[in-house]
């Protein structure tokens, strides 16, 4: 009868609890965060998700033009919409990509600060056991003593990390030498200035507006930003409502554009008047330009001058002898000879007709398209260069009611169609004007083109940190010089007294140099570095 004897199962470890297993969770998803691995992918998918706000257009510069896109593409558009691909720089995703980059950036940088800093106040290394196993060697000897070998060498090392320390044999005396540390620092400098960066884009975002508006040349009336009315198209910061706007008045005395022989632009400037700060009081115009790139700055705001075009003018007789007179800009549909369209529309003078739904039905609407160095193809015309030497409009005239009565808002640049489907609008003629020709409305209106003038659209921009910006691609630039030139570099110096009996005092040196990063160049390095350190070598072992 044979006994079988049962080893017992181990005992299960006890579960941790909870609280510990939830601090686990915490503690691993933070170092996975803060994992320079983590650091680049985030930086690669913020890049990533920039390319749709570089491909696509985008609501805070171009409203019109998002709103025109989703309604080209009805079923795709409006999806696209909900995915804040219109919005991408203020979308919750990439919010969340920027600010778990920003995070993961400050995760892996603290400690490598603080590495360092332990770094920078530990001694150098010893010197090994056997320096001729290392790339770099030398052996030979001195007719100095070891304490003049080795105070020779501390002074020929200076910006060298040293320490001098006693050695196994009797009388031997060990130097150990670093260089290049600077290097780490570069690379510390480079991903704090990043952060900085980083946060100041943010702040900027934050704190800032930017605002365009379209300024009449020749010394129009100009604008004020007493208020975001003021601009044709606001935008501000995610904690800006708009208020508190740098008190400025901007006024343009003139617009100049230089185009070479075929048409192409080479600069675009402007003089303009304005006013800040006392000067508003005083009411005191300082003059100054501004050039494309070269904004005005002042009370804490750019001004740039980022485009122009031209503006019609023309005069409106009615049968009574009242006239009505309007400038209005016209959109440039063709860059290079800025053959524009627009719309003009025009109220009579009140008191003119006995009912209000009278007046309506006269009001006048001028759509069409105007050139500034007229080309015409039989009735068709078009625009040959940029600059206005031959001024010339292809207008349709219009009579009813042009909708300025309804609240509605309507395009600046064309009109309603659904007012000419109605009948609402009529057209009564289509011309060809060249500045002081007229044409003749059936009930005795006199519709005269007077000329163009020039307009500029000026961006006003305000970012409270673009200083930080500037400095910190800065640092970040030098940070990356320095991390790519400085090189580090260890070297050791053994000397003890030659233990052979010819009557002749010599001092053994043995000396090792090992480079740290790259081995380029360091084999020429260490050979001056012992002529410089070693100049009394009495010959080679």
């Amino acid at each position: 009868m044979t006994a079988t004897l049962e080893t017992p199962a181990p005992a299960r470890p006890p579960r941790p609890s909870l609280p510990r297993r939830v601090l686990a969770v915490l503690r691993n998803t933070w170092r996975g965060l803060t994992s320079m691995r983590t650091a680049l992918m985030l930086l690669f998918l913020l890049a990533l998700a920039a390319i749709p706000g570089a491909l696509l257009p985008q609501r805070s510069l171009n409203k019109q033009k998002v709103d025109q896109y989703i309604a080209d593409r009805p079923t795709l558009g409006p999806w696209m919409d909900r995915l804040q691909l219109f919005d991408v720089f203020s979308s919750a995703w990439f919010t969340a990509v920027y600010v778990l980059l920003f995070v993961s950036l400050v995760g892996c940088i603290l400690p490598r600060v603080l590495d360092h800093y332990r770094a920078l106040r530990t001694p150098p290394v010893k010197a090994p056991r056997n320096l001729s196993r290392l790339p770099r060697n030398y052996s030979g000897s001195d007719a100095g003593t070891p304490d003049e070998v080795i105070e020779r060498a501390r002074k020929e090392l200076r910006g060298w990390r040293t320490a001098v320390q006693p050695g196994t044999r009797d009388g031997e005396i060990t130097l150990s030498a670093e260089k290049g540390y600077i290097r780490e620092a570069g690379n510390l400098v480079f991903h704090l200035a990043l952060v900085g960066l980083l946060l100041a884009i943010a702040i900027g975002k934050l704190f800032g507006y930017e605002g365009n508006v379209v300024v009449i040349a020749d010394d129009g009336p100009g604008f004020c930003t007493t208020s975001p009315a003021v601009f044709d198209s606001f935008r501000a910061g995610n904690v800006n409502d708009g208020t508190g706007l740098s008190p400025m008045c901007v006024r343009v005395k003139n617009f100049k554009a230089d185009y070479l022989p075929n048409g192409q632009a080479a600069m675009f400037s402007s003089d303009i008047q304005y006013q800040s700060g006392n000067d508003l009081d005083s009411g005191t115009w300082r003059d100054t330009s501004i050039q494309v790139n070269h904004p005005l700055r002042v009370a804490g705001d750019r001004v740039y001058l980022q485009g122009h075009g031209f503006a019609p003018t023309f005069t409106v007789t009615f049968p009574n002898g009242q006239t009505r007179t309007e400038t209005i800009q016209w959109k440039p549909d063709d860059a290079t000879t800025f053959l524009s369209s627009g719309v003009l529309r025009i109220d009579p003078p009140g008191g003119m007709y006995p009912s209000e739904q009278e007046r309506r039905q006269h009001q006048v609407a001028i759509q069409g398209l105007f050139a500034p160095t007229a080309l015409l193809h039989g009735s068709l015309l078009t625009s040959m260069y940029p600059a206005m030497r031959d001024p010339m409009v292809a207008v349709d005239i219009y009579k009813g009611d042009t909708g300025l009565d309804t609240g509605r808002a309507q395009s600046l640049f064309s009109l309603d169609p659904e007012m000419i489907k109605q009948g609402r609008l009529v057209k009564e003629q289509r011309v060809n004007l060249k500045p002081g020709e007229s044409s003749m409305l059936s009930d005795g209106t006199k519709v005269t083109f007077d000329g163009a003038r020039e307009f500029v659209n000026l961006q006003v921009s305000h970012d409270p940190a673009q200083q930080w910006v500037l400095i910190s691609a800065l640092a970040m630039m030098a940070g990356l010089l320095v991390s790519l030139l400085v090189k580090r570099r260890r070297i050791w110096l053994r000397v003890y007294p030659d233990a052979q009996d010819d009557g002749v005092r010599r001092t053994v040196v043995e000396m090792g140099g090992l480079a740290r990063t790259d081995q380029a160049g360091w084999g020429g390095e260490f050979d001056r570095l012992r002529e410089r350190l070693l100049t009394e070598n009495t010959g080679d072992k």
